[in-house]
């Protein structure tokens, strides 16, 4: 993961997303392929290059009305394509935490 900020410094190896916050309602969205965003982690967009990483998020960032935050996050696709958050950072943020917090007595 990275900020725009750090871009030129971007290295892809693997599948990425990019992925952001819905401002509205603090949704996790992801850029899709159509030039949008998706709440549908399988509607992203993958990039396996630097180069595309870079001008998807390029385009993400001139188009992030509804969106906050945008940055690349590395994802996992399965042999049957099935697209998965490629670190904990990521599943949290798509299925919430994964730990019983302790009850009050």
């Amino acid at each position: 993961m990275t900020s725009p900020l750090e871009q030129k410094k971007l290295k892809i190896n693997g599948p990425h997303v990019i992925t952001a916050n819905r401002t509205g309602d603090g949704a996790v969205i992801w850029r899709t392929p159509n030039k949008g965003w998706s709440t549908n982690l399988s509607d992203s967009a993958i990039v396996r290059t630097s180069d595309d990483a870079r001008a998807l998020w390029a385009e993400a960032i001139a188009d992030d009305v509804g969106a906050v935050g945008s940055y690349v996050a590395p994802v996992q696709v399965d042999a049957a394509g099935i697209i998965t958050p490629g670190n904990l950072r990521e599943r949290i943020r798509v299925t919430g935490t994964t730990i019983d917090l302790p009850v009050a007595v």
